[in-house]
């Protein structure tokens, strides 16, 4: 009747320190990682950083899309900031008393504590003028030289685990600052702390490769179809009559009438049907294993960040749509409409969430598929289609009535060939990262020289 039970014995003191008394703080796993860095030398995170979080008033009504880069939680997904399509505030707010405290600085660690997504690490490479929301931990170097080991140690299972076993919450889940003085960090050396420094480096500037080679990409598609320099059309006064309006789309939403999208369709001069919608539903087999995708796990650039693994009666209802390698993956929620990818072949057979849609085409290849629905013209013209008022989303016959344009054959060979390069580079930054963080964990395992001779067996 025991089986599978776990018990553990703490001493009072403990219990004093943490002031928990839940057993899965207790829990082995915990002890085991705790035990083992109490068998090296480490301190409190707190010796070797300033911890504060992001801004703390509410902004939302002046958010923009240009000005200062406001980072969200979404933003700081893959070790790097996401910033390729930040959501901005005015100069004015961000000299305010109010947000100078959560002002980024070159060096900054970023850690997301609220949510689904708490453990989230990013760096902060860059001095320009950016700052993040509360949602968000600002660790702050004491000692300069700790800025990349201590991010990727907070990658490391160690610090993972350190961060999840103080969670706190039942509704919605979050990590309290004042939490933070029990995570430990290991003291490593300045010898391991300057390979770990040179990695991260060569990891950042493939990473930048990559988004550059995204950004040629688009910039050819963009001048092909004529829309580089596009300029909106910023008149918000139209006249339609009933016919032209209500009779013919039955829309009455004012919206849905301005004369930008009129513009973006007579340039783009697009047609329909150059795309077919897969959307079978799928029922998970209870006892097999999927990757399932999740609108979170949708990165800036046209890939898939992560998936959950679990079976089929583990996952969620909304686990009905089954992918094949090549198709791609449209959101249909407004809001995130900006989130497509590419399925690679690691996710071939995976499930996704049913507010994709998932689409292939015999007139572009998928590259250029990708490309077109992540550009703005097409990206308008969903805006365009959305309607609802609890949820506004695109249905489905209004995403088949987007129209697409011509693509010459060998414009979309360039435009491949640049995605697919920068999908490479990112893949190779995000081994060097896999590398670095078990780098990281040999060392506090082994030894550090152990380590650095491990990392560049890898790395040859």
């Amino acid at each position: 009747m025991c089986d599978g039970l776990e018990v553990s014995e703490i001493l009072k003191s403990e219990l004093e320190r943490t002031l928990r008394i839940d057993a899965e703080f207790y829990k082995k796993e915990n002890l085991i990682m705790h035990d083992a860095l109490n068998k090296i030398n480490s301190t409190t995170l707190t010796n070797y950083f300033h911890i504060s979080d992001g801004n703390h008033m509410s902004i939302k009504d002046n958010f923009s899309e240009t000005g200062i880069k406001y980072y969200k939680g979404s933003n700081i997904y893959n070790f790097f900031i996401e910033d390729s399509n930040p959501i901005c505030i005015s100069e004015n707010i961000y000299n305010s008393s109010s947000m100078i405290r959560s002002h980024l600085k070159q060096g900054d660690i970023l850690l997301s504590i609220v949510g689904a997504i708490i453990g989230n690490v990013a760096l902060v490479t860059t001095n320009e003028k950016q700052t993040c929301s509360c949602k968000l931990a600002i660790l702050r170097p004491r000692i300069k030289k700790y800025s990349s080991i201590g991010a990727i140690y907070l990658k490391t299972k160690y610090g993972q685990n350190q961060i999840q076993k103080f969670r706190r919450g039942a509704a919605q889940t979050g990590l309290l600052l004042e939490d933070t003085d029990q995570l430990y960090i290991p003291t490593f050396s300045s010898a391991f702390i300057t390979t770990i420094d040179d990695y991260v480096l060569k990891m950042y500037k493939i990473s930048q490769d990559s988004k550059n080679k995204y950004r040629i990409a688009m910039s050819i598609l963009l001048r092909s179809i004529s829309t580089e320099h596009f300029i909106h059309n910023t008149d918000a006064t139209i006249i339609k009559s009933f016919s032209d309006s209500f009779g013919a789309s039955g829309r009455l939403d004012a919206e849905f009438y301005q004369k930008k999208y009129e513009a973006i369709e007579n340039m783009l001069n697009g047609k329909t049907g150059r795309f077919t919608l897969h959307d079978t539903n799928f029922t998970p087999v209870s006892s097999t294993t999927y990757h399932y995708i999740e609108l979170s796990d949708i990165g800036t650039s046209g890939n898939i960040t992560g998936a959950i693994v679990d079976v089929g009666s583990a996952l969620p209802t909304r686990a009905r749509r089954k992918l094949k390698s090549g198709q791609v993956i449209v959101s249909s929620i407004e809001g995130s409409l900006g989130s497509c990818a590419l399925v690679p072949i690691k996710y071939h057979d995976a499930l996704c969430y049913t507010g994709f849609y998932i689409i292939d085409s015999t007139y572009y290849n998928p590259e250029t598929l990708l490309m077109l629905f992540k550009s703005f013209p097409i990206q308008e013209l969903m805006k365009k289609r959305c309607s609802g008022s609890i949820l506004t989303a695109i249905n489905k016959e209004d995403f088949l009535d987007i129209p697409l344009p011509d693509v010459d054959g060998k414009i979309q060979t360039e435009i491949s060939d640049q995605v697919q390069q920068s999908f490479a580079l990112r893949d190779q930054s995000e081994q060097i990262l896999e590398h670095t963080i078990q780098a990281v964990e040999l060392a506090i395992e082994e030894s550090e020289d152990y380590a650095m001779q491990w990392l560049l067996d890898q790395n040859q």
